[in-house]
């Protein structure tokens, strides 16, 4: 499906925001309740964050795989429901994920004793087809749960460099836990699955995102040492991020290892291809994150305290997408072209006809050839009042100096709505083909509600909405005007 092809509304909201089940959001009716909402109010799309399990900080852009789900967003319920879990509920009192973990237990003690022969075809299937990445990524949780969480670079050196007899022995050892990893896996998939049925067929589609870069501790460096830049130790030589930018002074210090961009040339970028080929089996829509990173990407020595000192490096460019052309075709994907965007990134992003974003928040600087401003807006774009690195819409106008508002009431009218409606109108009048309002936005919330702050380590990743905070008022708004400016499909 283009979708592109025409006018479209979309809300950003990670399945962790969700009201619901305890600790966070995730895959269960809550879920399918928004896809309502979305359906309501005339909405045609629904962006997430990435959904790949990740550490105790829970970045969704620092994940434990490329391919993975995060058990977190495992409806308990629904197991209920199947009939492999005889109790769904949690107790406030303790650690939700803990918890969650010995119900997913139980609920695996109940697939083995209940599960038909269809369901147990199903899992064996799951299993085959995705033994690429799931063998490894499946050792490596089981591995890294005993050793108590530690990074796979401290694990004992045979095991860290992967020997075979080392391997082997492990494999027997935690061969329980290494079943319980993939079961998990199974039942994530398989609700993703059921709810993006459930949306596609409600004309909703779903659009999800791509981290360019991988965690240093992942089932992915750990397998792939060859890939990426880390020395025999396994210890990063140097790291990703971004020079000094809107979002920080001293830039972003990310941590990423970089990749090995000829070693992965040698094979036709065949570790690419399949995390894209997999998030295609996923999603309608794919954003790509720090697209200027094929270009040219900023690369800082590891034992730098901050990004300052970085140097750009140039990327793969031209060959990385002839080679995902080549083998999946048209590529659904959008450039995440934010930050210091040259025009040797320009030029790449449209040689392969990669749609990028235009953020309204960035537009009011007083310049008229500022191009996030609507009027430089291009048809094959996907514009956003903010994102999930920015303020709320209201917490950024409310941190806006007298000065600072001006040009945006000179440019949108002083008068026609309240904050943040004036912006997410502007958002929809947009010539850009799509138009994504994060949740928080819609609901006006001010800056406590924020997603994320960038380059700050504590405290991001767990807001979440609550029903009774969507009122019919914002519902009819967003039915007019998604009308209005023609995106009903």
């Amino acid at each position: 499906m283009d979708v592109f092809a025409r006018r479209r509304a979309g809300v950003l909201l990670h399945p962790t925001s969700l009201p619901g089940s305890l600790g966070n959001g995730d895959l269960g009716p809550d879920a399918y309740r928004f896809v309502d909402l979305l359906v309501d109010c005339r909405i045609t799309l629904w962006q997430t964050l990435p959904l790949g399990p990740t550490h105790e900080d829970l970045s969704p852009y620092q994940c434990l795989s490329v391919h993975a789900g995060d058990f977190r967003l495992i409806n308990l319920q629904l197991l209920v429901e199947q009939g492999w879990l005889d109790d769904a509920g949690l107790d406030p009192s303790q650690d939700p994920d803990v918890q969650r973990r010995l119900r997913l237990a139980a609920a695996h003690d109940g697939f083995q004793r209940q599960a038909s022969a269809e369901e147990r075809e199903a899992f064996a299937r799951f299993a085959c087809e995705h033994a690429g990445w799931l063998e490894d990524f499946a050792l490596y949780q089981a591995l890294r749960g005993a050793h108590r969480g530690k990074a796979w670079y401290q694990w004992p050196r045979a095991i860290c460099d992967r020997q075979p007899a080392a391997l082997a022995r492990e494999r027997t050892r935690l061969a329980q836990q290494i079943e319980q990893v993939r079961f998990e896996q199974f039942l994530f998939y398989r609700q993703w699955k059921q709810l993006r049925r459930y949306a596609n067929e409600r004309g909703v589609l779903l659009f999800g995102d791509i981290p360019i870069f991988v965690a240093h501790d992942s089932a992915d460096v750990w397998a792939h040492r060859e890939w990426f830049s880390v020395d025999a130790h396994g210890q990063s030589q140097v790291v990703a991020g971004v020079p000094p930018d809107y979002f920080s002074a001293t830039g972003q210090r990310w941590g990423n290892p970089h990749y090995h961009w000829d070693a992965l040339q040698q094979d036709g970028y065949r570790w690419w291809v399949e995390r894209i080929r997999s998030q295609m089996e996923m999603f309608d829509l794919v954003r790509i994150d720090h697209f200027r990173g094929f270009e040219a990407y900023w690369e800082i020595d590891a034992h730098a305290e901050t990004a300052v000192d970085g140097r750009w490096v140039k990327g793969p460019g031209d060959s990385f997408f002839q080679a995902l052309t080549a083998e999946l075709g048209e590529l659904p994907l959008v450039a995440e072209d934010l930050g210091v965007i040259t025009p040797e990134v320009t030029a790449l992003r449209e040689r392969f006809g990669l749609p990028g974003m235009k953020i309204l928040q960035f537009a009011f600087d007083g310049s008229p050839d500022n191009p996030y401003l609507p009027h430089n807006h291009e048809t094959m774009s996907v514009v956003y009042t903010g994102t999930h690195d920015n303020n709320t819409t209201l917490g950024w106008y409310q941190e806006l100096s007298d000065d600072q508002r001006w040009p945006v009431h000179h440019y949108l009218g002083a008068d026609s709505e309240p904050m943040p409606w004036l912006l997410i109108r502007a958002a929809l009048a947009s010539v850009a083909r799509l138009a994504v309002i994060p949740m928080q936005d819609l609901l006006g919330l001010d800056g406590s509600h924020r997603m994320n702050v960038p380059g700050v380590a504590d405290g991001n990743w767990r807001w979440r909405f609550a029903w009774d905070q969507v009122q019919e008022e914002q519902r009819a708004r967003l039915r007019d005007w998604v009308h209005l400016y023609g995106r009903v499909p």
